[in-house]
């Protein structure tokens, strides 16, 4: 009797190295990046790049299991060492490349790294000395690749055949993003990584041609599932080590980008740079900016569609479940000013306080399901308080469905202003002074106050043609507005820039340490 034939996992349950090489086997010349430096790769280059870096870390010593942290720019070595650590069957662990030595420490300490890949020295830092002092601290030998120009290579003849294990172990640790003091570990697999990337393709009608801006940490989750995502269809993307408004985006349109992201920060250069030359078209392929990762001013879906001509498609998701929610490319604009409607075979519940399911249009906590939901965190003690009885994640995040489904994200559960008892959500008033003529960026927070428990505090860039609102006629421009006068901001503070993440996430903990004391 003849055996029956072994079925091919569909495309969203295959590991990295599989889609790998399948890619470049399909369309082996086709391009796979070009980064800052002019460095280009292939999908077959990309392949044979992997598996001789993959070579000389299996002579280190590196083997399947074994965990390795490294923190690389976004270029085409740390799409490289991504493949090279695939086809080896190792853990990853991306850090993002604004951490230091306290997180670092930690991080490696947390995960017992077998091997650290850093540069020794990017943007004037010196991370192969940071690295240094931070192996140097813990109880057991760590080995520490610092990489100059290119990654170490050698044979790959001794490197042992590829079988992808048919359980989906844990292949990636995140961590947390930095909005709070204490990041955790987030535990992924191949396959719940390559669910999220699939899904984004339906939705942003990804198409082989394509050119993606990928400007933000590629060792953010996102930036894996994005390449997955050029893995599964073909397209290209444009790496962006160090993003510059100017610079990046005389790049991107030279690379004819056709896709663009990652959040408010991005968006709103994009904007900005073709409002500064709006005799020429500043990006001729543009066809779609995408992404999310923070929370959207009300008024940049409008900035976007007047001065690009493009739709910004969003979506609501985070470390645990990346892009649980998004809009489609194609999608009316009543529900792209919205955050996106729950991806294919992902389910998203709203429920309220009394941990009941919320009515449509009623505010409650975002609950999360679906397959690229993680697998829990790497301090297990953390993970009874992460899923409800019902397998969903409990994101901590405000929000609402409306009728149809489509999300609209209001706030976090910790980021409200408890005033005399009533809480206040910050994002309603931030989302309002947005529209304040003078104002060209704000983050709200909470401070604590002897007589009320906490104020509201907004924290305000000032537009560099305009002066700094006072108290006062900040306090009037949001009654006149409509805002509850007990939603009222009680103090401003005036800032050059707001502390951000490198995905655009506002740092609200590091305002309110420097401001609770004065």
């Amino acid at each position: 009797m003849s055996e029956e034939p072994t079925q091919s996992p569909s495309i969203d349950q295959r590991a990295l190295w599989t889609l790998i090489d399948e890619r470049a086997a399909t369309t082996p010349d086709a391009l796979l990046a070009v980064d800052a430096n002019g460095r280009r790769l292939t999908f077959s280059s990309y392949r044979d790049d992997c598996e001789r870096v993959a070579g000389n870390l299996y002579q280190r010593g590196v083997r399947e299991g074994h965990r390795v942290a490294w923190m690389l720019p976004t270029g085409v070595n740390a799409f490289i060492l991504t493949g090279a650590l695939a086809r080896l069957g190792v853990v990853q662990v991306p850090l993002i490349p604004i951490l230091r030595d306290k997180e670092v420490s930690f991080i490696l300490a947390q995960t017992m790294a077998t091997l650290f890949v850093c540069p020794i020295v990017w943007r004037g830092y010196d991370y192969a000395a940071m690295a240094g002092r931070v192996i140097g601290t813990l109880d057991r030998p760590i080995d520490l690749v610092a990489v100059e120009t290119t990654l170490p290579q050698a044979d790959a003849v001794s490197l042992p055949r590829f079988a992808p294990t048919a359980n989906d172990p844990v292949r990636w640790i995140f961590f947390t993003s930095g909005t709070t003091a204490n990041p955790k570990g987030v535990l992924h697999t191949d396959h719940t990584v390559a669910a999220c990337a699939h899904r984004m393709n339906i939705r942003f009608d990804a198409r082989a041609e394509d050119r993606n801006a990928l400007v933000f940490p590629v060792t953010h989750i996102g930036g894996i599932a994005l390449l997955m995502g050029a893995l599964m269809v073909g397209y290209a993307h444009i790496l962006v080590e160090a993003f510059n408004a100017e610079q990046s985006c005389s790049m991107l349109a030279r690379e004819g980008v056709t896709t663009a992201g990652a959040g408010p920060v991005f968006w709103a250069a994009y904007v900005a740079e073709q409002r500064r030359q709006p005799d020429r078209r500043l990006f001729p392929t543009l066809r779609a900016l995408l992404g999310g990762g923070a929370p959207k001013p009300s008024t940049i879906h409008d900035d976007v569609r007047d001065t690009l001509g493009v739709p910004l498609a969003t979506g609501y998701g985070l470390t645990e479940c990346p892009t649980a929610a998004h809009a489609s490319v194609h999608d009316p604009d009543d529900i792209l000013r919205c955050d996106g409607y729950a991806l294919d075979d992902t389910d998203i519940r709203i429920v309220g306080f009394d941990n009941e399911p919320c009515a449509a249009g009623v505010e409650g906590e975002i609950r999360v399901r679906g397959p690229m939901l993680f697998k829990g965190y790497l301090d297990a003690s953390l993970n009874a308080d992460a899923f409800d009885e019902l397998g969903f994640h409990r994101t901590g995040d405000l929000g609402a469905l409306d009728a149809r489904g489509v999300l609209t994200v209001t706030g976090r559960l910790k980021d409200i202003i408890i005033r005399k008892g009533e809480n206040i959500s910050a994002k309603e008033i931030e989302d309002l002074l947005h529209h304040h003529r003078a104002i060209a960026d704000v983050a709200v927070i909470a401070l604590p106050d002897r007589d009320r428990g906490e104020l509201a505090c907004a924290v305000i860039v000032v537009r560099h043609d305009q002066r700094a609102p006072t108290l006062d006629e900040l306090s009037q421009y949001c009654v006149d507005s409509g805002l509850s006068l007990r939603k009222v901001p009680e103090r401003i503070e005036v800032v050059d820039a707001l502390p951000r993440n490198p995905t655009g996430k506002v740092l609200k903990h590091e305002m309110r340490a420097r401001y609770e004391d004065r």
